[in-house]
């Protein structure tokens, strides 16, 4: 499953839109409904305007209806590898999780492999409105 996730986000990559940066990414987000959801990064002339592609997926997601929670997200970028997420989407991600230790995030490596951390790895004290 990780890895159609991570081909998925590789795939969908291809169509972001990144004049400015060049710096492509694409995601794939699986939820608990079995339902995927693909996002590309979006920029804009004026870059805090711009959309990463995690919180694109998610979007499109809720767009759609989505009510379950995140399972993994699998995160992709010709550019880097072990693309992580920025701190907004981190915090998005945690929003609409299954769990910190439960939801994961998949990565390519640097030797082309896929590699998996949960959600608490990356962002173990996120905000959280009680």
């Amino acid at each position: 499953m990780y890895n159609e996730l991570l081909e998925k986000a590789k795939e969908i990559s291809a169509r972001a839109y990144c004049p400015y940066s060049k710096f492509t990414v694409g995601a794939c987000v699986l939820y608990e409904s079995g339902n995927i959801y693909q996002g590309v990064n979006v920029e804009n002339a004026s870059y805090g305007l711009s959309l990463c592609a995690e919180r694109n997926a998610i979007s499109t997601a809720i767009a759609q209806g989505e009510k379950s929670k995140i399972k993994a997200v699998a995160i992709y970028s010709p550019n880097q590898t072990k693309c992580l997420p920025c701190g907004a989407c981190r915090q998005w991600i945690s929003e609409f999780a299954l769990s910190e230790k439960e939801t994961q995030i998949i990565l390519e490596d640097d030797n082309k492999q896929v590699l998996v951390l949960s959600l608490e790895e990356i962002f173990p004290y996120g905000f959280k409105f009680n």
